[in-house]
């Protein structure tokens, strides 16, 4: 059955990896599979065929067959549970590697989101000066917290998993801001994953969208 997602029709990032389709052509590309892509406007998001499969009118979705799925965590489990290369086969790795998806998406990318939020949806507010800080705050303990667990090693849990995948997707949010840069061993780490080949085709692809027609 083949594989359909959807992605945006122009991403608000510009292609640089940041939509959370991204992380999810990733996933399919570790494990091998092809899938096609349908590109969904802003508006197309809220009507009501895109509402039947992602009842909170976002990207992306996973349909094959009948499954039709949300939420990019949900959707990358599903991947990792049924095709090699994303979960280890020894029981014990396998928990800890999908512990590692939770934390990513629950511990680590929280923060990170309060921090777009203080910037671009609450920058006008008055308070808005004094609440940056605490949110950076708050976004670098983590950082030092995930930067003393992962040391010096290549991935957080022996072989790369689905949870190097999510956290290292989450992570890249914050290239922009500088502060990943603070962290030489995170840094490092997300370049790591960068540089997998399975993380350059999805980048691609999703870039191609977003590209500028030519003249």
């Amino acid at each position: 059955m083949t594989i359909t997602i959807t992605a945006f029709e122009r991403s608000p990032d510009g292609g640089k990896g940041l939509a959370r389709d991204t992380r999810v052509r990733w996933a399919l590309e570790e494990a091998g599979l092809p899938y096609q892509v349908r590109l969904v406007s802003f508006a197309g998001m809220k009507e009501p065929a895109h509402l039947a499969v992602h009842p909170f009118g976002q990207i992306p979705t996973y349909e094959e067959g009948d499954l039709a799925l949300f939420e990019t965590g949900a959707i990358i489990f599903h991947i990792a549970d049924r095709h090699a290369g994303l979960l280890p086969e020894d029981p014990d790795a396998r928990a800890r590697a999908i512990t590692w998806m939770f934390a990513a998406l629950n511990t680590v990318e929280t923060p990170i989101l309060d921090l777009q939020t203080a910037k671009f949806a609450e920058g006008d507010k008055p308070w808005a000066k004094e609440r940056l800080p605490l949110v950076v705050d708050r976004i670098r303990a983590r950082l030092r917290q995930l930067a003393d667990r992962l040391g010096d090693a290549e991935w957080l849990d022996g072989a790369f998993s689905a949870g190097d995948l999510l956290m290292a997707s989450v992570l890249l949010r914050l290239r922009m801001s500088g502060i990943l840069d603070e962290f030489p061993t995170l840094a490092a780490y997300v370049a790591r994953g960068e540089a997998r080949p399975a993380y350059q085709r999805a980048f691609a692809a999703q870039l191609a969208v977003n590209a500028p027609a030519s003249s």
